[in-house]
């Protein structure tokens, strides 16, 4: 039987992980105020006591990392383990793409059901999630050791040609993973709510794509995934165009390009970046830029589900397929 977590038991194990100049801090087993619980502190949550370390930031492409107050990087004082704790924090947005608005707002409760229900499944975070004594869902998630998409990508040297014949076959197959880890979602009739291209982390020891934080919500309306399904294509734009096409970067660079652009051929949801990459790329099969010009401001039909989407992916990366062997 594990032995239980008294204060004097807590203090001894966490001082032993602590430097020698930095004392143990405050024990919390209410977590309501995040801001409280600061470097030093442990967090006793069901019969686990966790050391908390410093908050988690958030990249936002360019933007200075922003500093998440309620999500602490902390080590399992029990086996040493490293874990991201996220406490209850709540907030609301409005979200708006071409016509359609969406009322987005976080939902810890959401995100334990879905920590239930992928667990076991390679394409996403593991964890578990627990009451704390004040009552708050509190989400203990495994540390993923590796890199974002994002990242990935961005930090590729070689031309995009280089990279569309050599590196996007092995990407491609791992995003089509990825739309069939959303569709397992969406067929248990949970969303994922914040899809984007750094909440895909590639995990360094299995070479698995997985997806992070579920905690966003947001009402729907005709359809339930549509907010899902635009995420997806952003993503998809970014792979196929090895980061994004910018307005800015053609006018600096090819201005050749920017001329025959029209705005139909703008991405539907960021309208400075290009979503028909073939007028940008001519190599770039026609199954591929059909995908992403449906997600531009021209597209008059939109993909409604994953099913959809993963057929049109499967297609495009047989006609990938054939190109690299012409």
């Amino acid at each position: 039987m594990q032995e239980p977590w008294t204060d004097e038991r807590i203090v001894a194990a966490a001082a032993q992980l602590l430097p020698s100049r930095d004392d143990v801090g405050r024990i919390h087993r209410d977590t309501s105020d995040f801001f409280k619980v600061t470097y030093g502190d442990v967090a006793l949550l069901g019969n686990r006591a966790f050391l908390v370390g410093h908050n988690a930031k958030e990249g936002r492409f360019g933007i200075d990392d922003e500093v998440k107050h309620w999500v602490k990087r902390c080590i399992d004082l029990e086996d040493g383990s490293r874990k991201i704790v996220k406490l209850v924090f709540y907030e609301k947005f409005k979200a708006s793409i071409a016509s359609l608005s969406f009322d987005c707002f976080r939902s810890p409760r959401k995100e334990a059901r879905i920590l239930d229900l992928v667990a076991g499944h390679d394409q996403f975070m593991h964890g578990y999630w627990v009451k704390d004594d004040a009552g708050n869902i509190v989400r203990i998630i495994d540390y993923i050791y590796g890199s974002t998409l994002h990242a990935m990508i961005q930090d590729l040297s070689m031309d995009h040609e280089t990279y569309y014949h050599e590196t996007l076959p092995e990407i491609l197959n791992n995003y089509i993973r990825c739309v069939e880890a959303i569709g397992f979602l969406h067929h248990h009739r949970e969303k994922h709510g914040d899809i984007r291209r750094d909440h895909i982390i590639i995990d360094r020891e299995t070479g698995h794509y997985r997806w992070i934080d579920f905690d966003f919500n947001y009402m729907h309306r005709e359809n339930m995934f549509a907010y899902d399904m635009f995420g997806l294509g952003n993503i998809f734009m970014f792979i196929l165009g090895k980061g994004d096409a910018l307005l800015g970067d053609l006018k600096r660079n090819r201005p050749e390009v920017l001329d025959r652009l029209t705005e139909d051929d703008l991405n539907i949801v960021f309208h400075n970046r290009v979503a028909n990459l073939k007028k940008v790329y001519p190599y770039v099969c026609e199954p591929l830029n059909r995908i992403s010009l449906h997600f531009s401001m021209g597209a008059e039909i939109f993909y409604e589900h994953t099913g959809q989407l993963l057929a049109d992916l499967n297609e495009a990366r047989e006609a990938l397929g054939q190109g690299e062997r012409e």
